[in-house]
């Protein structure tokens, strides 16, 4: 099991060009270890209520940390694909995909662990607020 890790994040989230909603976000850990999370979505409407909803996440860590599995550099990204039916603006059902892979050492440590390197995962929920 990984030891006990405080971290300290500071991020920003907002729309860029043509409502791209993106995402940066900085983490410092008590351990001295730092890591910076780059995200984004893009809504495309289908129709009024139908949406497509691509997005991806890409992690960089500062250093090597062998007790979570996480290399320098880069260590991992996410592409997603989501669909949506918006029933009301507050609830929507969904359906989607997402392929996850691991790069550098992150792979290595996780092979050495008997896991893959790559991920596809399909998902299944509902968007919910109020």
């Amino acid at each position: 099991p990984a030891s006990a890790r405080t971290w300290a994040a500071v991020g920003f989230q907002g729309l860029a060009l043509y409502n791209f909603e993106s995402e940066i976000t900085g983490f410092v850990s008590n351990g001295g270890k730092a890591a910076l999370r780059l995200g984004g979505e893009y809504d495309v409407l289908l129709t009024n209520r139908l949406i497509l909803q691509p997005s991806y996440e890409v992690n960089f860590y500062s250093q090597d940390d062998e007790s979570r599995g996480r290399g320098r550099g880069l260590t991992d990204t996410e592409l997603g694909l989501r669909l949506r039916y918006e029933i009301r603006r507050e609830f929507a059902p969904y359906i989607g995909v997402s392929w996850n892979q691991l790069y550098g050492k992150t792979s290595d440590m996780a092979k050495r662990e008997g896991e893959k390197d790559h991920q596809v995962v399909f998902l299944a929920g509902a968007r919910i607020w109020f």
